[in-house]
């Protein structure tokens, strides 16, 4: 069970990446997230169903996400509507687009190819295939996210979620990167969704219900056990964030706590997350003032 908590940390490693481009770089949470995510898998699934290799099917998933990232881009920077409600938009709207494309709530890939096949051909130990499908996922979306900020337009993008009057005061279209961050963190977050919908061995429009709670304690719990670490760190952060919020979740199971409750256990993992920096501020004010008064 450890070892494959561990494989779908990797796996949602992917989703905190995709987050991270908003939550943390633009200074906003999408709630596009809820629906790119089972989007992906829904896309990829029925792809894969319908004959077309599961690779392919997963590049499907990855653009469907990446479309609905530009819809709610668009939404918040030619419409003026605030990113927030631009995002619960295209969630809603996303329902129906996956009822339309499945015909069906959920849909299953039994007997049907997936992309973890070529891994358990390796007659590896039990569940790492998917620790290795994971860990070579995470690891080609962590490189090219790196290359990708290490750009001059990457630059750009960074610029303007730390300082947009700045950024607009030296030439660079934050509407335009704001759209381009919304539509690539959606791309990747989808791919997360694909890959976990072939984990699981089906599709269902009801996955994404929490997903964003998920992506920000990968980003939260990497955070506040690694501190302040530079900018590729940080990114190495997020994916042990989510391994060790699996493994968190993994030994709430194991304690024998009803999983009925899980999204109400997550929330009260991320909320103390959140609070442990203020926690730990407070408790260094009151170091501070016991060693003035002494």
């Amino acid at each position: 069970m450890i070892i494959s908590s561990i494989g779908q940390g990797f796996i949602w490693g992917i989703l905190g990446l995709g987050i991270f481009m908003t939550y943390r770089i633009l200074g906003f949470p999408d709630m596009t997230t809820e629906g790119s995510f089972p989007l992906g898998g829904a896309i990829c699934v029925t792809a894969i169903v319908n004959g077309i290799h599961p690779f392919f099917a997963t590049i499907l998933g990855i653009l469907a996400g990446m479309c609905a990232g530009f819809v709610t881009g668009m939404l918040y920077t030619k419409g003026k509507i605030p990113v927030i409600l631009a995002g619960i938009l295209v969630m809603s709207g996303l329902n129906s687009v996956m009822l339309f494309v499945m015909q069906t709530p959920n849909l299953s890939l039994l007997n049907q190819p997936k992309l973890q096949d070529f891994f358990t051909q390796l007659n590896l130990p039990d569940h790492f295939d998917i620790v290795l499908m994971g860990l070579i996922a995470v690891g080609i979306i962590f490189t090219l996210l790196l290359l990708f900020f290490f750009t001059d337009f990457g630059q750009a993008y960074i610029v303007t979620g730390d300082n947009e009057t700045m950024a607009r005061s030296i030439g660079i279209n934050t509407n335009g990167m704001k759209v381009i961050g919304l539509t690539l963190s959606n791309g990747v977050i989808a791919l997360s969704g694909a890959l976990i919908a072939q984990n699981d061995g089906y599709a269902d429009i009801g996955k994404g219900t929490g997903v964003i709670v998920i992506g920000l304690a990968s980003i939260i719990i990497g955070e506040v056990i690694f501190g302040e670490v530079t900018f590729a760190e940080r990114l190495i952060t997020v994916i042990l964030g989510s391994v060790i919020y699996q493994l968190l979740i993994l030994a709430i199971i194991k304690v024998g706590l009803d999983t009925t409750y899980l999204k109400i256990f997550s929330s009260i993992i991320l909320a103390i997350c959140l609070m442990i920096p203020r926690l730990k501020e407070a408790l260094n004010l009151k170091t501070g003032f016991e060693k003035e008064a002494k």
